[in-house]
């Protein structure tokens, strides 16, 4: 899989900028674990939303990340057969929502994107939307295995596919701004969602 010289800059630029201001570790686990065309968009030079990859929601509609531009994004990178630590990493992402007012969150948008590209095709992430109950307004995402390692790069993210199916993921989830910088990643599993909800709050306010 490789990495276009342009987002492999960008990657290492936003790794370099975010990491100065960051404090909580990536922890790694081991094993098994619509919108209409625009008119282009001028992004800053931190924001994840200059790459142009193409993305299938589960309900089959072509998006570019740069169309999840204007509100704040609360980004998970997961896969839907993962059965120890993505199921945790969901049930956070339910409780960061949880957390929320009904006026801020309204204002947030929640996005899953899938590790596995051959198995978690947008039909795959439909069945898994609707087994987990997951609310008609989180964006679920299908990419090739370049896109999907294109993004996993500008979001520190590591993982691994192992022979048994599963992959060995960071455990992170990552807030981005209404631009698509980051602003804040919580690390580990069952965090504390406390200071990911006043930002958010503190973000659209």
């Amino acid at each position: 899989m490789k990495m276009t010289s342009s987002v492999l800059i960008l990657a290492t630029t936003l790794l370099l900028q975010f990491e100065v201001g960051r404090t909580a570790e990536t922890n790694f686990v081991s094993r098994a674990c619509c919108m209409k065309s625009l008119p282009p968009v001028t992004f800053t030079d931190k924001s994840l939303y200059q790459a142009e990859s193409k993305w299938t929601t589960d309900g089959g509609k072509g998006i570019t990340l740069g169309d999840l531009k204007g509100k704040p994004q609360i980004v998970l990178m997961f896969f839907s057969h993962c059965t120890t630590a993505c199921p945790v990493l969901v049930n956070d992402l339910r409780r960061i929502e949880s957390a929320l007012s009904p006026e801020v969150r309204d204002k947030v948008g929640f996005t899953l994107v899938s590790f596995d590209s051959e198995r978690d095709t947008p039909a795959a992430l439909a069945t898994y939307r609707s087994d987990w109950k997951l609310p008609a307004s989180w964006t679920l995402l299908h990419g090739d295995s370049d896109v999907v390692t294109e993004l996993a790069a500008l979001l520190g993210i590591q993982f691994k596919a192992s022979s048994d199916g599963q992959f060995a993921h960071s455990n992170v989830i990552t807030l981005l701004d209404a631009n698509g910088e980051i602003s804040f990643q919580l690390a580990g599993l069952d965090a504390d969602p406390k200071e990911m909800v006043g930002r958010i709050e503190q973000m659209v306010k």
